[in-house]
C-alpha cells in the first residue's frame, strides 16, 4: 500500500469529486486555485502532503484551456509539496479527437496535452471513455482507462425495452456497441455516414434492423449534436420506436440543446464526467445524468492499495 491517499480538485468538476471522496469516505483535501488579475492561475495546496498518494480529479472539459492549465499548476504544486505519488484523474480527457494527422500542416494535441501532463509531474492517468484507445499509447506514464459502459448497462435494464437494439452512431464505434449489445442481450445496428464539411453530416445508410426497434445510441462525445440528430431523424424515418442517447461526455456546446429539443429523442443519457450549464439543466430537453463516482472511486482504491483494476475495464 502506498502513503496515506487523498482526494484533490480543481474548478472543473467539484461536485464529482465530493462524490469519489464520499465514496471513498475520505475529506475531500484543502487547495485553493484562483487568478491573478490578469488572469493566471494561482494553485495552492492547503494541507500536508508530504509522501501521500495523490489524486487529482480534473476534468478538461470547456472551458478547456482553463481547466488544462489548472490541471499542469496543480499537478507542479503538489510535486513541489512532495507527495509521493500524483495520479491526474481526468474523467474527460480534452483535446482527443485531434489524435492523428489526417490533414496537411495540423497539430496531434492528444499527444501535446500527454506531454505536458507528464512533464508537470503526474505519476499515471487515470481516464475514461478516451476518443480513441490509441491515446493511452501516447502516454509514457501508466494509464488506467475506464469505461461508462457499466453504469448506462444498469440503467438500460430498468428501462425493460422491448426489442431493443443498440446503435452505433457511425462504423468507428461498432466495437463499443457491440460490447453493450451483447451485454443486453440485444441486436446490433450501426449508422454509415459521410462528413460534407465540419459542420454537416449526411446519413448514408442504417446496417441492421431498426424498424419497431426501441434503440439506445451509444457514443463517447455529443458536442454540437450535429451527428447525433441526423442520426436520430434517420433512425426514426427507418420506422424506430422509441430513441434513446447513451452519451458519457455532455459537452454540448453551441446549438446542441436546440438541436436536441428539435429532434425525436425519448431521453438523452449522459454520466458526470462533464457538469452541466445551467443553461442545459434548465432546457426542456429529457436528460438523466447517470454518476460515474463509484466506477472512478473504486478504481482510485485499488490503485492506491496496489490491486488489479482490469475488471473495471469491462
Amino acid at each position: 500500500m502506498r502513503g496515506p491517499l487523498k482526494i484533490f480538485t480543481g474548478n472543473a468538476n467539484p461536485e464529482l469529486a465530493q462524490k469519489i471522496a464520499d465514496y471513498l469516505a475520505i475529506p475531500l483535501g484543502k487547495a485553493s486555485v484562483t487568478r491573478f488579475p490578469e488572469g493566471e492561475i494561482f494553485a495552492k495546496i492547503e494541507e500536508n502532503v508530504r509522501g501521500c498518494d495523490v489524486f487529482l480529479v480534473q476534468s478538461t472539459c470547456p472551458p478547456p484551456n482553463e481547466n488544462l492549465m489548472e490541471l499542469l499548476v496543480m499537478i507542479d504544486a503538489l510535486r513541489r509539496a512532495s507527495a509521493e505519488r500524483i495520479t491526474a484523474v481526468v474523467p474527460y480527457y480534452g483535446y482527443a479527437r485531434q489524435d492523428r494527422k489526417d490533414q496537411p500542416r495540423v497539430a496531434i494535441t492528444a499527444k501535446l496535452v500527454a506531454n505536458l501532463i507528464t512533464a508537470a509531474g503526474a505519476d499515471r492517468l487515470l481516464t475514461m471513455d478516451l476518443h480513441a484507445d490509441q491515446i493511452q499509447g501516447f502516454f509514457d506514464i501508466p494509464v488506467d482507462h475506464l469505461y461508462a459502459a457499466p453504469v448506462f448497462i444498469d440503467y438500460i435494464r430498468e428501462l425493460n425495452l422491448k426489442n431493443l437494439t443498440i446503435v452505433s452512431p457511425d462504423t468507428g464505434g461498432i466495437k463499443s456497441a457491440r460490447a453493450v449489445a451483447q451485454r443486453l442481450n440485444a441486436s446490433l445496428a450501426a449508422i454509415d455516414k459521410r462528413r460534407m464539411t465540419g459542420k454537416d453530416i449526411q446519413v448514408m445508410n442504417i446496417m441492421g434492423e431498426v424498424d419497431g426497434c426501441d434503440l439506445v445510441i451509444v457514443d463517447d462525445i455529443v458536442s454540437t449534436a450535429g451527428s447525433l440528430t441526423e442520426a436520430i431523424k434517420a433512425l426514426r424515418a427507418n420506422g424506430a420506436n422509441s430513441i434513446y442517447a447513451a452519451i458519457t461526455h455532455p459537452i454540448l456546446a453551441g446549438p446542441a440543446i436546440e438541436r436536441i429539443s428539435g429532434a425525436p429523442l425519448t431521453e438523452l443519457i449522459v454520466s458526470d464526467s462533464i457538469p452541466l450549464s445551467n443553461a442545459v439543466q434548465e432546457s426542456d430537453v429529457n436528460i438523466k445524468v447517470l454518476t460515474v463516482a463509484h466506477l472512478l472511486g473504486e478504481a482510485i482504491k485499488r490503485i492506491n492499495q496496489n490491486e488489479s483494476v482490469s475488471s473495471l475495464f469491462r
